[in-house]
């Protein structure tokens, strides 16, 4: 397979690197006014980038470390460190050190965190279905495999085979 775009027909504004950064920053703009305007949760003063920490704590199988969240959703370490500061001053998080290596700290949920949670990610899953107005189901799915391969490609991974 050829390359998608050359020197002649490629438009930056119009490429999917584009589009994925635009409809990245729409969609955290939509759920920090959705956190925002949410009676329960408005109190805790959450934004769109502290719900992706508390959602990968909740996805979470064993401990995380900030470096694990760090790779996972690129953020810089002292990003990542202001946000968690943040989440644990709002009782929403807490950091326990390990027992096999006390340089590292471990994250979890609180009760508060967790009791937060589901309105969250119903708010969360709320703001993606409205950004998914007018795809079918198969239209969606068919988007999130094409996003996954890109996202394989960017890993080096080999690319699979499509039907």
């Amino acid at each position: 397979m050829g390359d998608i775009y050359d020197s002649t027909t490629y438009q930056p504004r119009k490429s999917v690197g584009y589009l994925l950064s635009r409809v990245r920053i729409e969609m955290l703009t939509a759920l920090d006014r959705e956190l925002e305007a949410d009676r329960r949760l408005a109190p805790l003063e959450l934004s769109a980038a502290q719900f992706i920490i508390i959602a990968n704590l909740a996805a979470a199988e064993g401990p995380v470390s900030a470096s694990d969240l760090c790779k996972g959703i690129s953020y810089d370490a002292g990003a990542m460190t202001r946000m968690l500061d943040r989440l644990e001053s709002k009782d929403l998080i807490r950091r326990n050190r390990s027992a096999h290596d006390r340089r590292l700290m471990h994250l979890e949920l609180t009760e508060e965190g967790r009791g937060a949670y589901p309105r969250m990610r119903e708010i969360s899953l709320t703001v993606a279905n409205r950004f998914l107005r007018g795809f079918t189901k198969s239209e969606a799915r068919q988007l999130e495999g094409l996003l996954s391969r890109m996202l394989e490609n960017a890993q080096g991974l080999p690319a699979r085979a499509t039907a």
